[in-house]
């Protein structure tokens, strides 16, 4: 059966000290960006899961995502990849479409705000 739940929440509170990762990239370490959407956001998601462990912090503390997607026909291929990755209550979130990303290769970049004290 498809999950065809939110992918977010429509609000969430966050006291204490905020964590702000700024907006990443589907970019390797060796610079590779990988060619499709799917590959794609599991690499962002994989860069920010790294910057959140940075500050011993798991997806449990996200209480903001911005997604800024560069076509909108590929939104339900990232819905279906936050669906396995994020846990409940899903942070709130916001959608940009935009005409083009800094890597004219990227398709997506995220970036999130995690609450310190929730892990």
């Amino acid at each position: 059966m498809t999950d065809t739940s939110p992918v977010f929440s429509p609000s969430r509170t966050a006291t204490g000290t905020l964590v702000f990762i700024s907006g990443q990239l589907p970019v390797d370490v060796d610079g590779t960006v990988p060619p499709d959407i799917a590959a794609q956001t599991k690499l962002v998601l994989d860069n920010i899961e790294t910057k959140l462990d940075e500050h011993g912090l798991d997806w449990t503390a996200v209480v903001k995502l911005t997604y800024f997607l560069r076509d909108i026909d590929d939104l339900e291929a990232v819905r279906e990849i936050l669906r396995s990755v994020l846990p409940q209550p899903r942070p709130a979130a916001s959608l940009v479409e935009v005409s083009n990303l800094v890597n004219p290769h990227c398709k997506l970049e995220i970036d999130a705000i995690a609450q310190a004290n929730a892990a």
